[in-house]
């Protein structure tokens, strides 16, 4: 038989004791549950007084206790008659189980005596020391880790259910000891930049301790350096008077001192002590590509630029712009430059290609994602728009002293935003333009060698020995390549492989090329003539892959896609490459990734228009590409989608794509492809391939639904839907009107995507295409609730169903009937919504594994559906496995929705502080992506969450930002928000 022996504990019924071996260790925990261990096996210890009795002894560290101290330990002022007798009784035992050399007898009292070690409080203590050592020498990320280490000590309450003032005094003490911890630990955060991610815990900590100012001043720190200003002042204005109304007291003065600085937009409060420490990339960035070992010539202006940057380590920003003819040098001076430079950045050196003289320049919002990254920004961090991330960059860079190299910019107007702004910092542009319009830039303009650097650059990498005898042959050669540097090089490079070749053959062969030559004076015919000193002298298979390889949109090409694109394996294809990137036609981006320089690029694409015959041999190896990428990206969606049969109403491929065994792989793979997928797309319109370029689009819809890549998703479908309309394709329209749908819906823009799915239902029916019968309809269902319209949805997904069920395709009709269920949830029918929901994830469990991210969404529609019928506690259930399933699957909107709804559960059963904390975590992970709707919307909530605990100035912040966004948008909830502002008395903490 057991016995029950305190909360949550039950052990063997006693028996008589052994004496415990002396080998075995002892430990003991008091924070939380009084308990004590030998090795891993958990000792009986008695009732809760004979536990509290433990605890006292413990407490002491090894001195002694009086049987009077125990009993008063114990009882307090009201002890049993024979309390020492019950004393006596409880040491006895615990002798007993502990050893004799453990518990001991002492001058009519009791001690234990245990290691230091042994003790979870000492431990914490030990750890507390250490970790304010760490802080005061300067190290907060190990100060933060040390108190988070020391904090997860804790297991539950302090001396969990324990009788007796002793205990209580004690557990009172250790609570106030951990919140301080706390505090402590989120200042921390604070100064280390972790901001945005401290505000949701610190509104539950809020709630829970509403009179604790330290706790409303981390609030307003956390709200303020997140861009939350008037929600950071709301936060002492609910402090104050909640201060005056339980206390009768102004706030302190620190808390009103910050108050004032929040005021002032103080510049010193919106920075942190350190920088964030990094998740996955590094704090201090080396980026910049090697310096090439034989750079020639160029003293003055390496004189000048190094003299330029080292002003920078003062007082000024300083940037200075090389401009110059394509292959003049500017990439290999600037490189050349900034090594000389990095000592006087020690904080690291940024470096992008901006492709500026190709077809499609880098975005300047894509380069400051990629340069957030490197300076260690969580991506979930990294704001959508421009100016958000360009703002965030410069802050990111206050402070430190790095060097940026921005290569081949466009304009001015691509770079502005990639400035740092901040002292201490440098650029380094170059770019074939002047930038005039650049203000405050150091121009300079970057000639073609002289006679003398150029014949000394040949040499270097000829040979001293071979061009001295033939100087004037050497002479030739540089002059036919008009001084210019990339010429010489490839010239210089072909003669030192060709051990057997004289300079005067190389020059004899050269001067062949003197009308080309002649063009290097050109502009863009220069660069044409100096890469076809090189690509001459490409043996066949290079040059075809030379030629087919620059026909690709993407930024860079992996070897799998190149290998498609070439019709060859992967061995053959990867041996070619490299030979390529030894005559430096292609770089090596990575391993396993190549890319043109963007000029050598649109020189390839030249040759291949030029020199590809037949010419269909062009729009073959684009075709092999498109089939490349939509096998590869249906294998993922089957992978992330089981049963779905929108695979099987794909374009048929001849070429395979690549198989994934893992979906963690798929999806590595999706998002690494995200730009090259795209930019295949765009480029894939013709009358052979517009069908393949829609369904590639359809089958990678996780890029839109994520929020990674939706603005370039959006372009790419709207150039598909216009496409299809030109060739007068019902089905490739359809398609890409119902895929344009989702964008719109994603985006909360409902008017536009309602206008799609209009034209896509018409379409679907007309082309007979089951996908889009089944989809679009589905698509405007849900939009008829989101607008308000769910009698309309009603009829459209009963379309729907009908649609998915003619097809076999019963995922589809899944989620269609998790849509009606939220038409029936919006017309009051929850019983009917439940089981809906109900029947589609039963769908869902019998087509696909646990982890189907359709599953996900039934999940989702089932918690809303329980929520509604005050089901909470199976809704949290269904929801919280949701969030999980859309979190592993990278599906950002759907987390941060599903984090709201919790919020919503979580106000419904009277949680606030719950729901303020979910609702916070759903606007950081909404961040940039979903539209303002559902922005509004989170807001509303989180507005109610901070109401609910007091915090109602913060409060009226939020439905304040909210009411606009649902007034533009003509939504209903506008009415709602209108009424929540209306003046009510405060709202008490409780």
């Amino acid at each position: 038989m057991d016995r029950d022996n305190g909360p949550g504990v039950r052990v063997p019924e006693q028996r008589a004791p052994q004496e415990p071996s002396a080998g075995t260790e002892l430990r003991f925990t008091v924070l939380g549950p009084v308990r004590a261990w030998r090795g891993s096996e958990l000792l009986p210890s008695g009732s809760p007084q004979q536990r509290a009795l433990l605890a006292a002894l413990l407490l002491r560290h090894g001195r002694t206790a009086t049987a009077a101290e125990l009993i008063d330990a114990l009882w307090g002022d009201a002890p049993p008659s024979q309390a020492l007798a019950t004393v006596r009784t409880y040491a006895s035992r615990l002798r007993k189980i502990l050893g004799q050399d453990t518990l001991v007898s002492e001058s009519g009292g009791y001690a234990v005596r245990i290691p230091r070690e042994t003790l979870d409080l000492t431990l914490a203590q030990d750890l507390a020391a250490e970790a304010e050592k760490a802080r005061g020498g300067g190290d907060r990320g190990q100060a933060r880790a040390l108190i988070n280490k020391l904090l997860g000590l804790w297991d539950g309450e302090a001396l969990a259910s324990l009788p007796g003032p002793y205990a209580e005094n004690q557990r009172t003490s250790m609570e106030e000891w951990r919140l301080q911890l706390t505090e402590t630990r989120l200042d921390l955060d604070l100064e280390l930049g972790c901001h945005a991610e401290a505000v949701s815990e610190l509104t539950a900590l809020t709630a829970a301790h509403p009179l604790r100012e330290r706790l409303r001043e981390l609030l307003m720190v956390a709200l303020y350096r997140s861009g939350r200003q008037a929600e950071a002042l709301a936060v002492y204005a609910d402090t104050r008077r909640l201060l005056a109304e339980e206390l009768g007291v102004d706030p302190r003065p620190e808390l009103a001192q910050l108050q004032q600085r929040i005021l002032r937009a103080d510049e010193e409060l919106a920075r942190p002590a350190d920088e964030p420490a990094p998740a996955a990339a590094p704090v201090r960035p080396a980026q910049l590509p090697a310096t090439v070992p034989d750079f020639t010539g160029r003293a003055a202006f390496v004189r000048e630029l190094g003299a330029r940057l080292a002003t920078a380590e003062g007082s000024v920003m300083a940037v200075s712009a090389l401009a110059g003819i394509g292959g003049v040098g500017k990439t290999t001076l600037a490189v050349h430059v900034a090594h000389q430079a990095r000592p006087h950045f020690p904080d690291g050196q940024l470096y992008v290609d901006l492709q500026g003289a190709g077809a499609r320049a880098a975005e300047p919002e894509t380069v400051l994602g990629a340069f957030l990254r490197a300076l260690g920004t969580a991506d979930s961090a990294i704001p959508d728009t421009l100016d958000e991330r360009a703002a965030l960059y410069r802050s990111t860079l206050d402070g430190r002293r790095i060097l940026i190299l921005l290569d081949n910019a466009h304009d001015a107007a691509q770079i502005r935003p990639l400035l740092p702004g901040t002292e201490g910092c440098a650029a380094l542009v170059t770019s074939r333009v002047r930038m005039v319009d650049l203000a405050g830039a150091h121009l300079v303009d970057l000639d073609v060698m002289s006679p003398e650097e150029a014949l000394q650059l040949f040499t270097r990498i000829v040979g001293d020995e071979r061009v001295r005898s033939e100087r004037d042959a050497a002479l030739d050669v540089v002059a036919a390549c008009g001084f210019l540097p990339l010429a010489i090089r490839i010239a210089a490079s072909r003669l030192a492989a060709r051990r057997t070749w004289t300079v005067s053959v190389l020059a004899a062969k050269l001067a062949d090329e003197r009308r080309r030559l002649d063009e290097l004076q050109a502009g863009d015919l220069a660069v044409k003539a100096t890469f076809e000193l090189g690509y001459g002298q490409l043996e066949p298979a290079q040059a075809r892959a030379f030629r087919l390889l620059g026909l690709a949109d993407g930024p860079d090409i992996s070897l799998a896609a190149a290998a498609a694109l070439l019709d060859l394996d992967l061995h053959t294809a990867e041996a070619l490459l490299e030979t390529l990137v030894d005559t430096s036609l292609l770089e090596s981006a990575a391993p396993g990734r190549y890319r043109y320089h963007d000029l050598v690029r649109l020189y390839a694409r030249a040759c291949a228009e030029r020199d590809e015959h037949p010419p269909v041999g062009r729009e073959l190896a684009l075709s092999r590409l498109l089939d490349f990428y939509l096998a590869t990206a249906a294998g993922v969606y089957a992978l992330e989608r089981p049963g779905d049969r929108t695979v099987n109403h794909l374009e048929p491929t001849r070429y395979p794509g690549l198989t994934f065994a893992e979906r963690s792989h798929a999806l590595d793979w999706l998002y690494a492809e995200a730009d090259c997928l795209l930019a295949c797309v765009l480029q894939s319109h013709g009358k052979q391939s517009l069908r393949r370029a829609v369904d590639l689009l359809m089958a990678v819809k996780d890029l839109a639904e994520s929020g990674a890549n939706a603005r370039r998703y959006e372009t790419a479908a709207l150039a598909l839907r216009d496409a299809a309309m030109a060739a007068g394709d019902a089905q490739a329209e359809g398609r890409a009107r119902t895929t344009l749908t989702q964008v719109y819906s994603t985006a909360g823009r409902f008017e536009q995507a309602d206008t799609e799915a209009h034209h896509a239902m018409a379409l679907g029916i007309a082309a007979g295409d089951p996908w889009t019968s089944g989809n679009a309809p589905n698509e405007r269902g849900i939009l008829s609730i989101y607008r308000n319209h769910p009698e309309e949805g009603e009829a459209y997904l009963q379309e729907a169903i009908e649609a998915f069920r003619a097809d076999g395709n019963s995922p589809g009709e899944a989620s269609a009937l998790c849509n009606l269920s939220r038409v029936h949830l919006a017309t009051g029918r929850t019983a009917s919504a439940v089981d809906l929901a109900q029947q589609g994830v039963g769908i869902y469990e019998a087509d696909a594994s646990g982890l189907a991210l359709r599953l996900a969404n039934g999940k989702y529609a089932l918690g809303l559906a329980l929520t509604a019928t005050g089901s909470t506690a199976s809704a949290q259930e269904v929801l919280t496995e949701a969030m999980s399933i859309f979190r592993d699957s990278r599906q950002q909107l759907w987390h941060g929705m599903t984090l709201f709804r919790l919020a919503e559960l979580y106000l419904a059963i009277r949680q606030p502080a719950h729901a303020a904390s979910h609702a916070e975590q759903a606007l950081a992970t909404l961040r940039g992506i979903g539209g303002d709707w559902r922005r509004a919307n989170v807001l509303t909530t989180l507005g109610r969450g901070l109401a609910g605990i007091g915090q109602t100035d913060r409060a009226q912040v939020c439905w304040n930002e909210a009411l606009p966004i649902f007034d533009d948008l003509g939504s209903p909830e506008a009415a709602t928000v209108r009424e929540l502002l209306a003046p009510v008395p405060a709202v008490r903490a409780s």
